[in-house]
């Protein structure tokens, strides 16, 4: 007889969440919305689309996976673009250890710290970046997570081929269930960047 189990399917539901992930529990589902990127080294910036989901399966830590696609000019989706995979280790009083790996030869391992007053804070700081021989040279990125009033606000920096850490990506993203075609006026744009200047 096999004495092997399968292992417990994610779960999207907060309340079964560990007790650890407590500060985290608003992430948890399937979020979706539209965002703009940059970076000193680009032609130009770009829009597109992207879906982030947030998963546990009763351990103190959250299953991260995120898959975003580039629009056109009449917004729909024209190719495949960023994809991410990973996980996040919560402590007790907030710590957050995550890992992000990319199919480009990337991944981060950072650092930070989940607040909550009225809104959700998460701020980490990557500076452990290992890449395959062949990936882009990255050295460090920063991510900012912050959930207010159902609107998961997500920034991305990053550091590398020769420039500081600069503004990369920006997007706002609403519960998938909810999710609805977001107009043109509210979709994220990260900040212009100095080096257009």
């Amino acid at each position: 007889m096999n004495q092997h189990t399968t292992p417990a399917p994610a779960n999207l539901n907060a309340m079964d969440a560990h007790p650890w992930l407590r500060p985290v529990t608003g992430l948890i589902g399937t979020w979706q919305g539209r965002g703009s990127g940059t970076y000193p080294t680009l032609a130009e910036d770009f829009a597109f689309e992207q879906e982030i989901t947030f998963s546990h399966d009763g351990r103190p830590f959250l299953h991260y996976e995120a898959a975003a696609w580039l629009l056109d000019a009449d917004g729909r989706r024209s190719r495949p673009s960023g994809r991410e995979n990973g996980w996040w280790r919560v402590a007790p009083d907030g710590r957050v250890e995550a890992l992000f790996t990319h199919p480009i030869g990337l991944t981060e391992i950072c650092t930070g710290r989940a607040t909550a007053s009225e809104d959700l804070s998460i701020e980490l700081s990557c500076d452990d970046i290992q890449r395959t021989p062949t990936a882009r040279e990255v050295t460090a990125s920063r991510r900012s997570y912050r959930l207010g009033e159902g609107v998961l606000h997500v920034s991305h920096q990053i550091a590398g081929v020769g420039h500081p850490l600069s503004e990369h990506l920006a997007v706002h993203l609403r519960p998938a269930a909810h999710h609805a075609q977001v107009p043109e006026s509210t979709i994220a744009r990260v900040p212009a960047r100095h080096a257009a200047l």
